[in-house]
């Protein structure tokens, strides 16, 4: 049995970490974040201390090192702009980390936590856990026996409808989030170069606070990509059926199917990292690069390759 300590257990993604520790047989010895609406710990670790205040938590960390009771991970599931200052705790006090992503928001930032990783000679795990979905690994071998040279034609669709909070809330703010392309793009954005090879060209054609779009050449694909968190967004057949969000992903014009699959990924990136087997810096470093540019590129509009639902915004 592992010993996990969680920062940001308040946090919407933080409940599929604890669950992910209890499903594989761990213990959560602590876990901290400043707002106490947690009750969600009773459902996994209702005896596990909880703290608001880092110090007391550092503290406690500490303290049980002292007693021969070692943190061996520590899940980070805060926002994104602390993840770098978290992960250089958990090494700090000799725990591997788990991060959500984005892992960070600047790619010199993993260039920095890669060398204090060697130091330390602790792990830094990020959790891509799109790589773990059945539809997408299948997809990936296929896309493998295709000849080298063949580039695909890809449209992916994501919109994911949120309320005033949103905009209110760290996420809102792009210092802290980087913005929608990083915030809830940067997993797609990973899957696709993990699948279809590295960025080759990378164009931005609109970037608001709600919606960007843009279009990526990869080595094997050519992809219109939107992102959007517009209720407005949403196909009215789904609407009809009180639905807020849409995924969608095209390949050559045909439908590539992976809207089931998701529940467990979180559980299925744990048992992949306790197997010697997680995602690293080196893994994770593309993606950053790739969000980075675009949260750093100014729109070129309606020009060239893009995606089919900018056109009626400009």
């Amino acid at each position: 049995m592992k010993n996990f300590a969680l920062v940001g257990v308040g946090g919407y993604i933080a409940v599929r970490h604890l669950k992910a520790i209890k499903d594989t047989g761990n213990n959560l010895i602590a876990s901290i974040d400043p707002k106490d609406s947690v009750g969600i710990i009773d459902s996994y670790f209702p005896d596990s201390p909880f703290f608001v205040e880092f110090e007391r938590f550092d503290r406690h960390i500490d303290k049980l090192r002292r007693t021969n009771c070692h943190t061996d991970y520590v899940s980070i599931c805060s926002p994104n702009y602390l993840h770098d200052a978290h992960i250089r705790f958990a090494l700090r006090v000799g725990a591997d980390a788990i991060c959500e992503k984005p892992l960070v928001l600047n790619p010199w930032n993993v260039d920095a936590l890669s060398e204090i990783e060697k130091e330390s000679g602790r792990k830094i795990f990020n959790i891509l856990q799109l790589r773990l979905h059945p539809a997408i690994i299948e997809l990936k071998n296929r896309i493998a026996n295709n000849p080298k040279d063949k580039k695909h034609e890809l449209e992916l669709t994501y919109i994911t409808s949120r309320g005033k909070w949103y905009y209110i809330s760290w996420k809102g703010d792009i210092q802290k989030s980087g913005g929608i392309a990083t915030n809830i793009g940067v997993h797609f954005f990973d899957m696709l170069a993990w699948i279809f090879g590295p960025v080759q060209q990378n164009i931005v054609h609109l970037m608001k606070a709600d919606k960007a779009s843009g279009f990526l050449e990869l080595e094997n694909a050519r992809v219109k990509w939107y992102l959007s968190l517009d209720y407005n967004d949403i196909p009215e057949n789904l609407k009809a059926q009180g639905k807020r969000t849409y995924r969608s992903i095209t390949i050559d014009n045909n439908d590539f199917e992976f809207s089931e699959g998701f529940t467990d990924l979180h559980t299925a990136s744990y048992k992949h990292i306790l197997e010697g087997k997680g995602f690293g810096i080196r893994d994770s470093k593309q993606a950053i690069e790739t969000v980075y540019t675009i949260r750093n590129t100014a729109p070129i509009g309606l020009k060239g390759d893009y995606h089919p639902m900018c056109t009626g915004i400009f």
